[in-house]
C-alpha cells in the first residue's frame, strides 16, 4: 500500500495530543508525587519521555497542532521541557481522570478550531528504536482515519509472550492480510499471564497495545456519545467554554463530575469502527525498572550503569546503576541482578525483580519497613 519512505508534508487538519498526565511513581526513588516518569530522563537520552514523544512527532504534525494534556499541578513542568509549545496547546486537566475524560477535553477542544481535524494521540512512557518506520506508521494511520470514519489503533507484532502490555486480536490471521493494510479488531484483552500470552502469540493473530490511536475528532466525539455519554455529559457546555477565560471554572466543575474510565474500556472496547494498523518498529512500554532494564543496552557483564561518579565493580552482573547523586565514589563488589539508585536523599539497593518491596516504598512515600539505628 505506501512504499518505505514517506513525503512529509505539514497538514494544517492534522493533529497530535500527546497524553502525559499520569501520577505513576513507578521508578521511585528517581520518580516522585511531583515528577512522574514522563519528565525524567531515565533512557540514557539527555530528554526526557515527554521531550522525546514531542520531537517525534514535532516532524510530522505541525507544531501549531500539537496539544500536551497533563494536571495542573504538572503544567510547570511541561513549560519547561517543552518552552516553544504554544500556551494555549496545554491543556490543563484538575485532577487525574483516566484516558476518556482526557480524550474528551482535547477532542472538543481541537473540534472547536477545527471541524475538519484528523487526530493521533500518544502516551509519552515508550522507546522506540526505527523512529522513520514509526513515523511511516503515524502517517498511515492517519491517513486510513482521515479517508474512514474509523477508530485506527496502532498495533505492534509481538516478540515474546510479555504479560506486560494489552493485546488486541484481529478478526483474521494476519498472514491473510496484505501487509500494511488495516486489520479489522476483534477483542482487547488487558495484560494476559503468561500462559494466555504465550498463546497470543503463537495464534498471530494478537498483537501488542500501543496506546497509540488515529481518528476523526467528529468521529470520536460521536462514538463517545454513544457509549460514554456520562462522560461527555459533564463537558455540556463546552463549545461556550473551552477557549474563553470561563474553561478554568468549567474544567473545575466538569472533572470533579467525572468518573475514571480509559478511553479503551469506554469506548474501543465496545465501538464497532476499531481497526488496527501494524506497526513494523521496535516498541516498548517502559513501565518498571524490570522493563527499563530489558530494553537497554548492557556492558559485557549484563549491566546497565547510568552514572556520571566514579564507579568501581568487581564480580557484578546484570545489575542496574542509577546516579543522580554527584560527588560521590561507588564500590561495588560481588553483586547479581541487583537494582541500586541513588538520589542524595535515597539510596536504594534491591534485588532487580523484587517489585513487592518497591511499591510498598512508592506507594506509601517513605513507610517504616524495619529500621536499624
Amino acid at each position: 500500500m505506501k512504499s518505505n519512505t514517506r513525503t512529509i508534508y505539514m497538514d494544517s487538519n492534522r493533529y497530535c495530543v500527546i497524553m502525559a498526565g499520569g501520577t505513576s511513581n513507578s521508578f521511585w526513588p528517581v520518580t516522585r508525587e511531583d515528577r512522574p516518569k514522563q519528565f525524567l530522563n531515565i533512557v540514557g537520552t539527555n530528554r526526557s519521555f515527554l521531550r522525546v514523544t514531542y520531537d517525534h512527532f514535532a516532524q510530522i504534525i505541525p507544531k501549531e497542532n500539537i496539544l500536551v494534556v497533563t494536571i495542573t499541578r504538572y503544567g510547570d513542568l511541561v513549560r519547561s521541557q517543552i518552552p516553544e509549545l504554544p500556551e494555549e496547546n496545554l491543556l490543563l486537566e484538575p485532577y487525574s481522570r483516566n484516558t476518556a475524560p482526557c480524550m474528551a477535553y482535547a477532542a472538543f477542544t481541537i473540534l472547536k478550531r477545527n471541524p475538519n481535524a484528523v487526530m493521533i494521540a500518544s502516551p509519552t512512557d515508550q522507546i522506540i528504536m526505527d523512529v522513520a518506520e514509526f513515523k511511516k506508521s503515524v502517517l498511515d494511520i492517519m491517513d486510513y482515519a482521515e479517508e474512514q470514519d474509523a477508530l485506527v489503533t496502532l498495533g505492534i507484532v509481538p516478540t515474546k509472550p510479555a504479560t506486560d502490555f494489552g493485546y488486541i486480536q484481529i478478526q483474521r490471521k494476519k498472514g491473510s492480510q496484505e501487509k500494511d493494510k488495516p486489520l479489522k479488531v476483534k477483542t482487547f484483552t488487558e495484560k494476559p499471564d503468561i500462559e494466555l500470552a504465550k498463546v497470543f502469540c503463537k495464534s498471530g493473530e494478537f498483537y501488542w497495545n500501543s496506546g497509540i490511536f488515529a481518528w476523526k475528532a467528529s468521529v470520536i466525539k460521536e462514538e463517545m456519545e454513544r457509549f460514554i455519554p456520562d462522560v461527555v455529559a459533564v463537558f455540556n457546555g463546552w463549545e461556550n467554554c473551552l477557549g474563553t477565560d470561563k474553561e478554568r471554572a468549567f474544567l473545575e466543575k466538569t472533572y470533579a463530575d467525572c468518573h475514571r474510565i480509559s478511553i479503551d474500556y469506554g469506548v474501543m472496547e465496545k465501538t464497532e469502527r476499531a481497526w488496527l494498523y501494524p506497526g513494523n518498529f521496535v516498541w516498548y512500554d517502559i513501565d518498571s525498572w524490570e522493563t527499563l532494564y530489558n530494553n537497554l543496552k548492557k556492558d559485557s557483564s549484563g549491566n546497565v550503569i547510568f552514572a556520571d561518579n566514579q564507579l568501581i565493580a568487581n564480580d557484578f552482573r546484570n545489575n542496574m546503576v542509577m546516579t543522580t547523586n554527584s560527588g560521590k565514589m561507588y564500590a561495588l563488589k560481588g553483586l547479581e541482578n541487583y537494582l541500586i539508585v541513588d538520589t542524595g536523599d535515597v539510596l536504594m539497593i534491591c534485588p532487580k525483580d523484587d517489585k513487592q518491596f518497591r511499591d510498598l516504598f512508592s506507594s506509601l512515600g517513605m513507610p517504616d519497613y524495619e529500621v536499624f539505628r
